[in-house]
């Protein structure tokens, strides 16, 4: 392990990821790239250049992508992956994980989360905000889970979807991959088709 920390991404959602990596008290340093010029620093902390600048920085710092966009998340993690990039999870410690958990490196888990025993989580996937996630689920790749979202039992959800805040997700129920699910929505049978789903219970838009 490298006792420092470069957080691709100095907006919003970078913001929250370097607050639980100060949290987590694992890193001697912590520090931001961001393409925009003119954030030269963030809670504190040092933008020391633009993600262009990151194979620099590889043997030096573990690297977290800090953006909240799955696609472009997944993106620079996969490239990271194949510049030998260590890639931690970050871990807020006013946080519930049961036993039998497995996160993929590059995932996030903030600050309230419940995530039941015998769940897989995959690479690069954000479990937001008090969100809960019961036993046996299977998130895959590079997924955002909204504040508030609420996933039963046996839950799988594809690769590249986002389920929007406070939405709840009934036990036994697959979502295919690249699904938008709206805030609030409820989902209580297998959704096959990749698209937006909003309402209770979700409709096609």
């Amino acid at each position: 392990m490298k006792n420092k920390l470069l957080i691709i991404g100095a907006s919003g959602h970078g913001k929250v990821v370097a607050d639980i990596a100060l949290k987590m008290n694992k890193w001697q340093s912590v520090v931001f790239l961001d393409d925009d010029e003119s954030i030269k620093k963030q809670m504190g902390l040092e933008v020391i250049g633009s993600s262009n600048d990151v194979t620099k920085y590889i043997n030096e710092y573990e690297i977290f992508v800090g953006i909240g966009n799955n696609a472009t998340r997944q993106k620079i993690h996969e490239e990271l992956e194949k510049s030998g990039a260590n890639i931690p999870v970050l871990i807020h410690p006013n946080t519930v994980l049961g036993g039998q958990i497995e996160l993929g490196s590059g995932t996030v888990i903030m600050a309230g989360a419940v995530i039941n025993c015998c769940t897989k989580i995959g690479k690069g996937c954000i479990v937001n905000t008090a969100s809960t996630i019961d036993h046996d689920n299977y998130i895959e790749n590079y997924v955002h889970i909204s504040p508030g979202a609420h996933l039963a039992g046996t839950v799988h959800v594809g690769q590249g979807s986002w389920l929007g805040i406070g939405s709840a997700i009934s036990n036994n129920v697959n979502i295919t991959n690249g699904c938008i699910v709206g805030a609030g929505s409820v989902v209580v049978k297998d959704i096959t088709e990749p698209g937006v789903y909003i309402g209770a219970p979700v409709r096609r838009i």
